[in-house]
């Protein structure tokens, strides 16, 4: 919710609210830098009411939320079930391209010069072998720990090596993480930074260090991961997506 203007939680709760003919808050499994996309969000919702088709019940939501928020799935999980601490994992992408692309302009960020993705993914591999981001952390957050771990970073070709995709799994991410390490990354590819560079940014736990955050346009959160175990029944996908 935000005081200032319209948001995705916001627009979910009043129709929530309008359908079930009660105030129904949904919790999130968490929040994104603005101006970042998320293709999968996952929240939760206690009702009263009984809802006894679920699929049907989602269509309805579809038919009054804004065009740009759409409701995936809706599946029963245990009471003590929650989107942000259940889950255990979560997957981001960013896309860069080397050329103008007037349809697709809003989505992905536009890189000059060339780059070095193979030695980029060489500095992806040193992530692995840290668990303190700090560098890589906005500074003066609430945030208890900066410790996650890193599961996943690659940099993969699409369009003929026209456009690139930096994907990133992890337990967790602090806030502007995934941008601040792009931004890091970019300055290995334009040999502005070295693998023992990178390596002394992690180290010295400074975000002042590390490089500039990347527009945050071109993130998307793609993906988050539940344990089997919250879910009333074996459905695969099961969210509440906005």
């Amino acid at each position: 919710m935000q005081p200032n203007g319209m948001s995705v939680q916001q627009c979910i709760e009043d129709v929530l609210t309008t359908l079930l003919r009660q105030t129904t808050p949904i919790v999130g499994a968490g929040r994104t830098d603005a101006g970042v996309h998320a293709r999968l969000m996952v929240a939760h919702f206690d009702s009263d009411v009984a809802i006894d088709d679920l699929l049907f019940f989602a269509e309805k939501l579809n038919r009054i939320l804004p065009r740009d928020i759409a409701v995936y799935r809706i599946v029963p999980v245990t009471a003590e079930a929650h989107a942000r601490f259940d889950a255990t994992a979560r997957t981001y992408k960013y896309y860069v391209t080397t050329r103008k692309d007037p349809f697709n302009h809003e989505l992905v960020c536009k890189l000059y010069g060339s780059m070095d993705y193979d030695l980029m993914n060489e500095a992806c591999k040193i992530l692995f072998e840290y668990i303190d981001f700090t560098s890589f952390s906005k500074l003066h957050t609430d945030a208890k720990t900066n410790n996650c771990r890193i599961m996943h970073a690659e940099w993969t070709s699409q369009d003929d090596g026209n456009a690139w995709v930096f994907t990133i799994k992890a337990d967790r991410f602090l806030r502007n993480m995934v941008r601040a390490i792009v931004g890091t990354l970019v300055e290995v590819g334009r040999g502005k930074l070295t693998l023992d560079g990178f390596r002394n940014v992690i180290e010295t736990k400074d975000r002042c260090v590390a490089g500039t955050s990347m527009p945050g346009h071109a993130l998307f959160l793609e993906d988050i991961s539940y344990p089997d175990s919250i879910f009333l029944k074996d459905n695969d996908n099961i969210n509440i997506c906005g």
